[in-house]
């Protein structure tokens, strides 16, 4: 019993120093963005409400949302993760938004068309992550 509370303990410190360490690979950046919100409804996007830009498919319920193709140059791209000001948790990238809007993201509300009704749009901080360039991590 206790060899195996050794393992498990030495397993739980494996895997914390490894995600810390990793963590250290990423550096967060902050900008402010107007935030509307969208579901995936037939009536906001196309034949295909649940399939998102990147062929992730969305479900109701996720920490997800869509940007704006500028700022996918800032480096909020696919999967990266992203905190929002306002609100708790950390979202993901998981959509791209038409080419008319700029400097926006949309929080995905599922089918809960009210809901995004009601959360209107917003000018808000957001903070993102992305990994450190080569340059930045060879000076430590």
């Amino acid at each position: 019993m206790k060899l195996i509370i050794v393992f498990s303990l030495f397993g739980t410190l494996m895997f914390v120093t490894s995600c810390g360490q990793k963590e250290q690979q990423f550096r967060w950046e902050e900008i402010e963005v107007t935030v509307s919100a969208y579901n995936s409804v037939a009536s906001q996007t196309d034949n295909s409400p649940t399939l998102a830009a990147w062929g992730d498919t969305l479900i109701p319920g996720m920490r997800c949302v869509a940007v704006s193709r500028d700022l996918m140059a800032l480096g909020l791209k696919h999967n990266v993760r992203i905190k929002i000001e306002g609100l708790d948790g950390v979202y993901i990238v998981k959509d791209k938004m038409h080419r008319r809007w700029n400097n926006r993201i949309d929080l995905y509300m599922g089918v809960d068309v009210k809901k995004a009704r009601k959360w209107g749009k917003k000018k808000l901080k957001i903070q993102y992550r992305i990994k450190k360039d080569s340059i930045a991590l060879s000076s430590k």
